[in-house]
């Protein structure tokens, strides 16, 4: 079957032009040729999304039928859409692709064989090509073949509420019974990258498999992985040098270990430092990598990271080749140790504590961490305290609890050491050094604080070492940062209320242990 009529049974029967597969060099060229980006002077191609410098959560659609009906959480974060919707908009989208020059590439997800999905990526413009290309993995076999999901990708397609179902002009649809996505009026390129995870945190659980919004890497007392949100370091922290790098955003956990789901990395990188992040520095400025909404010198065309104007959610995407230390297979074993990642903006928090199994589940199914600009639409300029559940709530398809029970589960079966780190603000206002931080997580992947004496939280009931080699003792305890102790205590307080009053959306189905070990506010 030649590659116009695998298009044509989707219904894309008339492309002007039709690139299938095409390499990094050619999709470079086609996307300058066309304008889509300027070529740096250190040769990485960088593009701008216009007015989505993020993804938009409340555009994101799944389709409801008699297959999903049942099985997803419905609500807010997974809102419906109607078959008859899904099916209009998928017409008017391939209308639009019709004689349009169009771009494929046939990817996969999931590095390990026994859970690979086969993804085609159908988009009209070359970068966006050239982001899946980086971001998803190869193909296990050369050649075309029929894939298991398919992603129409019309960014300057306009939505129509009325017609199509959805909320505005910008849509993310996914119809899990077609096993496909639509994804429309949107630039920004992540959102491809998430619908796959998206669908993937649906399929995988019933194959006894958790879905993780976490980074992973191996070092030589074994694999570890970082639970986190946007921001929190989970690309950082997992890109040491001293350990091999698994993957840094999204991994699955089955009983033969973990695996990465994608092929390549989404580093946010304002105010990336060369010294302190070596390796994402050095692919950030090598040619196939794609930054987003990095400012450019239009003449000397050289970047400036620092540059914040556009967005401070800039991003650069790279396949995990470009990582020296990179694990080759994507593959490790069952993790010993999980940390959980939060940026905390009220300077209350520790910056590193040990949790016993139900306050990792309790961490868990919380998933609290503070929102910075840039990262959503809509948010402003300041911080936004949220709880986000699993860590990952806007992909998070089914209920809290599958995901709450399957990583229980592992816990148990390998009983793994379990950390709750800082990464965000003391009560200066100043951001956690990342040297400290790289220094508490090795000493808690290394055993250096098994034994050490350690400190209790009065509000969050967290215990925390009282040192920690390569760190200022001041600097583990969170109340040192601030002048003021009543103004401590008072914001912990607060915090502690926003624990408990979250919580109360999962006591009903939480186990009594986890219950016991929620945080309560102070009477």
């Amino acid at each position: 079957m030649s590659s116009d009529k695998r298009l044509a049974t989707i219904g894309i029967t008339e492309p002007c032009a039709l690139h299938w597969n095409p390499g990094r060099e050619v999709l470079v060229e086609a996307a300058v040729r066309a304008q889509e980006g300027l070529l740096a002077a250190q040769g990485v191609l960088v593009c701008r999304t216009g007015a989505f410098t993020g993804r938009s959560p409340e555009d994101k659609f799944l389709v409801r039928d008699a297959d999903t009906d049942q099985d997803i959480d419905w609500g807010k974060v997974n809102r419906e859409m109607t078959p008859e919707s899904f099916a209009t908009l998928r017409h008017r989208i391939l209308r639009h692709l019709g004689g349009r020059e169009l771009f494929v590439q046939d990817c996969d997800a999931g590095a390990d064989p026994a859970h690979r999905l086969a993804v085609r990526v159908v988009t009209e413009q070359a970068w966006h090509s050239l982001f899946a290309r980086n971001i998803f993995l190869r193909p296990s076999s050369p050649g075309v073949r029929d894939p298991d999901w398919t992603i129409l990708h019309a960014p300057s397609f306009t939505a129509n509420p009325e017609i199509d179902g959805c909320r505005s002009s910008t849509v993310i649809a996914i119809g899990f019974s077609e096993r496909l996505v639509l994804i429309a009026g949107t630039y920004y390129a992540g959102e491809i990258k998430k619908s796959v995870f998206t669908l993937l945190n649906y399929l995988m659980p019933p194959e006894d498999v958790m879905p993780m919004h976490c980074s992973a890497n191996i070092g030589p007392e074994g694999a570890a992985v970082f639970f986190g949100l946007s921001g929190t370091g989970k690309t950082t922290l997992s890109a040491d040098p001293g350990r091999e790098l698994i993957g840094d955003d999204e991994h699955g956990w089955s009983h033969n270990g973990i695996f990465n789901f994608e092929g390549g990395c989404y580093a946010k990188i304002i105010d990336l430092d060369r010294d302190a992040e070596p390796e994402i520095h050095a692919a950030s400025h090598r040619f196939g990598t794609v930054l987003e909404n990095v400012a450019i010198n239009p003449d000397t065309r050289l970047l400036d990271l620092t540059d914040r104007r556009i967005t401070e959610n800039t991003r650069s995407c790279y396949p995990l080749e470009f990582i020296p230390n990179a694990c080759p297979d994507g593959r490790g074993p069952p993790p010993k140790n999980i940390v959980m990642l939060t940026a905390d903006a009220f300077g209350v928090l520790p910056p590193i504590s040990k949790l016993t199994t139900a306050q990792a589940m309790y961490h868990f199914l919380s998933g609290y961490t503070a929102k910075v600009a840039g990262t959503e639409r809509g948010l402003g300029s300041k911080p936004v305290a949220t709880f986000s559940t699993c860590f990952g709530a806007p992909f998070m398809v089914r209920r809290p609890s599958v995901y709450a029970e399957l990583l229980g589960k592992r816990i148990a079966e390998r009983k793994v050491d379990c950390w709750l780190v800082n990464t965000g603000w003391n009560g200066r206002g100043e951001r956690m050094p990342l040297a400290h931080t790289r220094a508490m997580v090795n000493a808690a992947l290394n055993g250096s604080l098994d034994g050490v004496e350690v400190a209790q939280h009065p509000v969050f009931g967290l215990y925390w070492p009282t040192t920690c080699p390569n760190v200022p003792p001041e600097a583990l305890d969170p109340s040192t940062s601030w002048e003021d102790r009543t103004a401590y205590e008072t914001r912990a307080t607060a915090l502690a209320q926003d624990f408990e009053t979250n919580f109360g959306h999962f006591e009903g189905e939480a186990p009594d242990e986890v219950k016991a070990a929620a945080i309560r506010a102070p009477a």
